[in-house]
């Protein structure tokens, strides 16, 4: 679950992290002019709050300064005014995609005087298992294009032991601070792992982290991840969630328990099992097409089941025809087919539908589909299945 930069900030502060100080806005400024009164400034940054990087480069569908989704003021009479026009607006950034994210939540907080930008982030690195950090003193900028064009810039530092972090020292040089500054950086690392534990994050990112011209380190922007699996553990953080910027199809499966991601594709998906949609997916787009979503009905693929799924991707526009892809175990293909037939019926589905059986009872699946009458298309081979459900959607 992605968190807001505002709300990651009130988590930094928890921690006892430099942050600056700010107020946000929902939907309702009534209040900016007085509230604007707690915070220090000339000048005061005005921040767009979506789920997206690259908000400062962004721009506004109904543009009015060209100066993108995170912006300095310097005169006080122009903040409302600036918080106005991007309220309700939809921000176009490179993650957002072409559609953009409208803004409903404005973020302003006090300015700062910058000496130096770092970035400095920490996530689990999925080849050793670990925590791992990357820092650079190349901060403020697009991680992957100083990847890609100077990994040398980027340092990568694993955590074996969580208790008590000391960094190499080599950073000084590396980074270009005192050695003051350093064991500032060191405590500041070792309060943003606590964090990571804490609140089973999945990734902690800075960026930038900065100098002021005091030489003391802000963290001035934030982005935090935690993991959807262990928000259990945490119902304070779950009533964080922004449902406004999930897809609502996603938050219909996620409810009924099953995995589903929407896609740009034409062809719907509905599988059990992870590794198998992941290969129906590949399948499809070798064939030419674009997988609609990511369907796992996970190992009870029951006739409840199959309805609520024919319901999400009857949802989406874009789906031409569903490719169905079970692999019966504890769950008979025979008792999957008259659940298939049950949703069919129930809801009146009409997009052309292929049908592909294997494991425990697959032929009497078959059979069932086959003498249904409602049209589906019941295929053994895999690739032939795949090929159908192209033909179909064309």
């Amino acid at each position: 679950m992605n968190l807001h930069e505002y709300q990651a900030k009130e988590l930094l502060k928890k921690f006892d992290l430099p942050v600056p100080k700010g107020l946000v806005f929902i939907e309702n400024l009534s209040q900016i002019e007085e509230n604007l009164e707690t915070l220090k400034g000339p000048p005061w940054v005005i921040k767009s709050q979506i789920h997206a990087g690259g908000r400062g480069a962004g721009k506004f569908k109904n543009n009015f300064n060209d100066m993108g989704g995170v912006q300095v003021v310097l005169e006080k009479n122009k903040v409302f005014k600036i918080a106005d026009s991007m309220i309700n607006n939809v921000l176009i950034t490179k993650q957002t995609g072409p559609k953009g994210k409208e803004v409903k939540r404005i973020y302003i907080e006090e300015g700062c005087k910058i000496k130096k930008e770092f970035y400095l982030s920490i996530l689990i690195d999925r080849n050793t298992s670990q925590p791992m950090m990357m820092i650079s003193a190349s901060g403020g900028m697009d991680i992957e294009k100083v990847a890609e064009s100077n990994p040398d810039e980027i340092d990568y530092i694993y955590f074996s032991d969580l208790t008590n972090i000391v960094l190499n020292k080599n950073l000084i040089k590396t980074l270009g601070i005192s050695e003051k500054q350093f064991e500032e950086l060191n405590t500041i690392v070792n309060k943003l792992i606590k964090l990571f534990i804490n609140v089973d994050a999945s990734s902690i990112e800075i960026n930038p982290l900065v100098l002021n011209d005091e030489g003391y380190f802000i963290l001035l922007d934030s982005k935090i991840s935690l993991d959807d699996n262990a928000l259990f553990r945490h119902p304070e953080l779950n009533e964080l969630q922004d449902i406004s910027e999930e897809d609502p199809l996603e938050l219909e499966a996620t409810k009924n328990n099953m995995n589903y991601v929407k896609l740009d594709g034409s062809i719907g998906c509905m599988v059990n099992g992870a590794g198998l949609a992941m290969a129906t997916m590949d399948l499809i787009k070798q064939f030419g097409e674009e997988p609609a979503n990511f369907l796992d009905l996970g190992g009870t693929a029951n006739k409840e089941r199959a309805v609520k799924g024919f319901k999400i991707i009857q949802s989406d526009s874009n789906v031409k025809s569903v490719l169905i892809n079970i692999f019966g175990g504890i769950i008979h293909c025979d008792m999957i087919a008259n659940g298939i037939i049950e949703a069919v019926k129930e809801l009146n589905f009409k997009l052309p539908i292929v049908v592909r059986f294997q494991g425990t009872n697959s032929k009497e699946g078959r059979d069932i589909i086959n003498k249904s009458n409602l049209g589906m298309t019941s295929i053994d081979d895999f690739t032939e299945a795949a090929k159908k459900v192209v033909e179909l959607a064309k």
